[in-house]
């Protein structure tokens, strides 16, 4: 599911939850609405944290290689 879908989850709960004054028997449009947000807001939220994975890259071979030494200085 992409981002555009996403939001026009979240486009389609608010108008439903918020906007909508119908009546139909045996369903409950702000429910629904509400239901549509939440899994928009899920959507987005799996959505942003793949593409953040697929963005990392390693570093490039060039890179110092940075070596760390420890010293342990003791007194007498």
């Amino acid at each position: 599911m992409g981002i555009g879908w996403c939001i026009g989850l979240l486009a389609l709960g608010g108008i439903l939850t918020f906007a909508v004054d119908w009546q139909m028997a045996g369903v409950n449009l702000h429910l629904v609405g509400l239901i549509l947000m939440a899994v928009g807001i899920i959507g987005i939220a799996a959505y942003v944290s793949i593409f953040k994975r697929r963005r990392m890259q390693p570093p490039s071979p060039a890179a110092p290689v940075v070596e760390e030494t420890h010293r342990m200085h003791y007194e007498d």
